[in-house]
């Protein structure tokens, strides 16, 4: 089922609708999937590190936020984790990308694409008007 109200796109029913990532926190799903792509089997607080090095929010990422979303893809399907207790410390909870996970990741794309034509076309008329 579509997760966002606004969406009136008929073939996301049943499944998480990206058309309308209206809040900036929506994009800490793609980031941690991109995250996971570029550093498979990594544990939470790596992927926290990297989504903050993404620098796609105005502040840091909250860790509670990560985890919570950690969660909820792993319980969609989107992630597997496993436990890692190799090395010294306490086992350490890591994560992978399923195939559900990149198909995820190329909606979040495409939308954010379509996201990003539209605010630089937006850039580029405000940009005619103010300088002309």
């Amino acid at each position: 089922m579509c997760m966002q109200d606004q969406c009136r796109d008929s073939r996301h029913s049943g499944t998480r609708c990206v058309c309308t990532p209206t809040r900036l926190s929506r994009l800490l799903e793609p980031a941690l999937l991109l995250a996971l792509l570029e550093a498979p089997r990594t544990h939470g607080y790596d992927l926290l590190n990297a989504v903050n090095d993404m620098g796609l929010a105005d502040a840091e990422v909250d860790p509670g936020s990560v985890y919570r979303t950690l969660r909820q893809l792993e319980e969609d399907g989107y992630l597997v984790s496993s436990w890692d207790t190799a090395g010294p410390g306490p086992a350490r909870r890591v994560y992978e990308v399923t195939q559900a996970g990149l198909e995820l990741l190329e909606l979040w794309a495409n939308a954010l694409q379509r996201r990003y034509t539209a605010i630089k076309n937006f850039l580029e008329r405000y940009e005619s008007v103010v300088k002309s």
